[in-house]
Parts: structure tokens; C-alpha cells; sequence
């Protein structure tokens, strides 16, 4: 038994990033062909697609803002005039910003975490999730969190965008559930990126001390979970929240 996608379109948004870069290429890997956002930084996404070049695989980048109906709407063309309609969407992007305190932190940021989390989804779930439920079969993935269980200080706007994020998702998991659309979220952990290694920062003794896995998850990790929850072999989970932090969260029952 294996992960096997081939013949499947996805669509990742936020691929040029550090945890995106690592779901496009294990996607490819995975026999998908995939197309996938960038916002600004078009020499990570040309790296990126360089780098799938040993799958095989079509892998192709396309810039888009992910807060704009305009944008989405715009990329949705593109990737069918590339390739034909996505099977799988992976909502992965999100804005960045300096944590502060809730008294602190702008109302801007808020804002920020609003749009790249909330309407993010929600503009790819009104794109393109109408095709999937016309044929029958797809796949909705979506970033999530740890923080989003953890509310410790500083993580005010970031939780009140991943927990909204999470209400819209579960809902829309239950509405296109009987047209076998599946609608689920990773929830990775402080994760090892190409950043980290380059750094020569992966090691966080403090955060790994309180993991029951005692190490921290890396960008590796993360991304196979998303393809299990892209394939066939996840038909039957939906409205899933996945935590991939080496147990420091632990949904409960």
C-alpha cells in the first residue's frame, strides 16, 4: 500500500514558502501534478519548480493574493487553461506579522489574519469547489495550527484567524460531505524548514522538552501528512483537525 495520486491535479497556495515548498514537491512525488501560489518572491517559486523537475511531473507556479475573489478567481482560469480543473486544493498561504500581546498587536494584524485565513478558504472553497462537487471526488486541505489549541500569549490574532478558519471548515465539510468532497486541516507544530537548517536552528530544547516526541516535526513530516489526506486512502475522514506536533496538542473526546 502507498500514496499514489497520479492522474490528480492539485492546487497549493503559499508553495514558495517553507512548509509549502516541501507539500508541492511531495505531492510530485506522489504522482500529482501540481500548480501552486506565490505572492512576491518569484525566484523561490522558480526554485521550487526546478526542483520537481525529477518527479516526472507537471509542476507549474502562478502568482495570486489569496485575500482577493479577483485573484482566485483569476488562478482558477489559469490552472485550467494549464491543466484542467484541480482535484485537490491545499490552503496553505498566510500573511506574517510580528506577535505581540492582544492590548499590543494592531487591529490591522487581526485584519491580516482574518483575510489569509478565513476568506483565504473561504475564496477557495467558492472557486474551486463547485467543479469537485460536479464530479464527484475531491479534496480540500487546509493549514492549520497547534497554536490554535494552545492560546498562549502573543498568539492572539494568529489563533483568531486559524479558529475562525476552523468553524468555516468544519461546516463546509458537512455540506459537500455527500458529494465525496473532503475537507480537512493539518496542524503542524514549530516545524524544521529549509530556514531552520540553513540557520543551523532546528534544535529549540525548551519547546522540545514539553513534546512527547521530543523533537520538533519537520517541513518532511507536515507534507506527508497532507498527501495521506489527498489520496484515496483518506476517502472516509472528513472534517478533520490533525495535529502534527508530535503530540504537544492533543485533540480530546
Amino acid at each position: 500500500m502507498h500514496i499514489d495520486l497520479s492522474g490528480r491535479l492539485a492546487v497549493v497556495t503559499g508553495g514558495s514558502g517553507q512548509l509549502g515548498r516541501a507539500i508541492v514537491e511531495t505531492l510530485a512525488r506522489c504522482g500529482a501534478d501540481v500548480a501552486f501560489t506565490f505572492f512576491k518572491n518569484s525566484d523561490a517559486a522558480r526554485e521550487v519548480v526546478k526542483r520537481c523537475a525529477t518527479t516526472g511531473r507537471q509542476v507549474q507556479a502562478f502568482r495570486a493574493d489569496v485575500t482577493s475573489l479577483d485573484s482566485i478567481t483569476f488562478l482558477n482560469e489559469s490552472v485550467r487553461n494549464w491543466h484542467g480543473p484541480p482535484d485537490i486544493i491545499v490552503n496553505n498561504a498566510v500573511i506574517q506579522y510580528e506577535w505581540q500581546s492582544l492590548l499590543d498587536q494592531s487591529l490591522e494584524d487581526f485584519e491580516s489574519q482574518f483575510r489569509s485565513c478565513v476568506l483565504h478558504n473561504v475564496l477557495m472553497a467558492k472557486v474551486f469547489v463547485p467543479t469537485m462537487i460536479e464530479r464527484g471526488w475531491g479534496r480540500v486541505i487546509a493549514i492549520n495550527t497547534e497554536c490554535a489549541m494552545q492560546n498562549l500569549p502573543t498568539q492572539s490574532a494568529y489563533v483568531a484567524g486559524k479558529r475562525g478558519m476552523d468553524g468555516a471548515l468544519r461546516v463546509l465539510a458537512r455540506e459537500v460531505g455527500p458529494h465525496q468532497v473532503t475537507v480537512n486541516q493539518v496542524a503542524p507544530g514549530w516545524t524544521v524548514g529549509e530556514l531552520a537548517r540553513s540557520e543551523g536552528t532546528e534544535s529549540q530544547p525548551a519547546y522540545e522538552a514539553q513534546v512527547p516526541l521530543r523533537r520538533r516535526g519537520t517541513d518532511q513530516d507536515v507534507a506527508n501528512a497532507v498527501a495521506f489526506l489527498a489520496s484515496d486512502l483518506a476517502g472516509f475522514i472528513t472534517g478533520a483537525y490533525v495535529p502534527v506536533c508530535g503530540g504537544n496538542v492533543m485533540p480530546t473526546i
